[in-house]
């Protein structure tokens, strides 16, 4: 058997509900949604599990998608099941670092924290938007984008037929309007607060450095991919630069996957929120085996990779 890799999902896969089969069902799950109760200003356990509008507000999605996250992998983890790589997407590289011991969940979870707070308010609403495109290849993309007028870049290589733009909200839609006649099958535009990994979030990912300033991190037990460089990272001394440059960087997601799967990976195990990731995983290589675990029923999943 080849490598097994633990993914996570980023923002937008959040749901109410998430997470709280395992909080009932497991004391080391439970300990997740506490911990973070304890280290922060909100109410994660209120935000996943009962109903509000506040789960899809940057400021607290980010924390409670890294909770509900981490509380599945802490069950994961207690099973004997051990990744060889991880990565995330987004948001969702928070919780590789803490399953390759880069990161104790404490940390992750208040600078995901403050990470949603300066995502949120660097650009004032309105001003910022972002579209998925389908079906155009990123090298046809990448030759419109350039002439649009304004700031207008790719925030997310996702897969094959599937990629984010972000930037200034009439930019973003002038260069909807150009893709759609150079042959996009659809542009639609995303319900977010900002315009994310785009360059006009650079502020915030630099006031994130301050943040991170205080953060311990631990040279890689377990390699993870970067976002923005779809490289294995295995030195701590680069981790807190790179995470500040993700809030602005395109998320080089189809490439990270491509790189593991050069190294040998075979499994690739979604843990977190939705199974957005392995419906990518079947846009870029059928050949590979990809499961989601976001339910406590999810775990018999798991059974045929141990």
């Amino acid at each position: 058997m080849g490598k097994i890799v633990f993914m996570f999902p980023g923002q937008g896969a959040q749901y109410v509900g998430m997470g709280k089969d395992f909080y009932d069902s497991f004391a080391c799950s439970k300990e997740i949604f506490d911990k973070a109760n304890e280290v922060l200003d909100i109410d994660v356990k209120k935000l996943c599990f009962e109903e509000n509008e506040d789960i899809n507000i940057t400021e607290y999605t980010q924390a409670a998608m890294v909770t509900a996250s981490v509380a599945i992998l802490k069950k994961i983890e207690e099973m004997g099941l051990k990744p060889d790589l991880t990565a995330g997407l987004s948001l969702g590289e928070y919780c590789a670092l803490v399953a390759s011991d880069v990161m104790s969940f404490e940390d992750a979870v208040k600078v995901v924290r403050q990470r949603g707070i300066l995502m949120q308010d660097t650009v004032p609403a309105g001003e910022g938007g972002m579209s998925a495109v389908l079906g155009m290849k990123k090298e046809a993309i990448e030759a419109v984008l350039p002439d649009v007028e304004g700031i207008v870049t790719i925030a997310n290589y996702n897969c094959p037929g599937q990629i984010v733009i972000s930037g200034e909200s009439e930019a973003v839609a002038k260069a909807g309007d150009a893709l759609k006649e150079a042959g996009a099958k659809r542009v639609l535009p995303l319900k977010v607060s900002g315009p994310f990994h785009s360059p006009m979030l650079k502020p915030a990912g630099e006031k994130l450095l301050d943040v991170l300033v205080d953060v311990e991190v631990n040279d890689p037990k377990v390699p993870y991919v970067s976002n923005t460089t779809a490289e294995f990272i295995t030195n701590k001394d680069e981790v807190k630069k790179l995470l500040g440059r993700q809030v602005y960087s395109s998320v080089c997601w189809e490439q990270s996957i491509e790189k593991m799967i050069a190294d040998g990976a075979d499994t690739f195990v979604e843990i977190g929120p939705g199974k957005t990731l392995c419906g990518f995983m079947r846009k870029i290589d059928r050949s590979v085996k990809a499961i989601n675990i976001a339910k406590v029923e999810d775990l018999e999943k798991l059974k045929e990779i141990m």
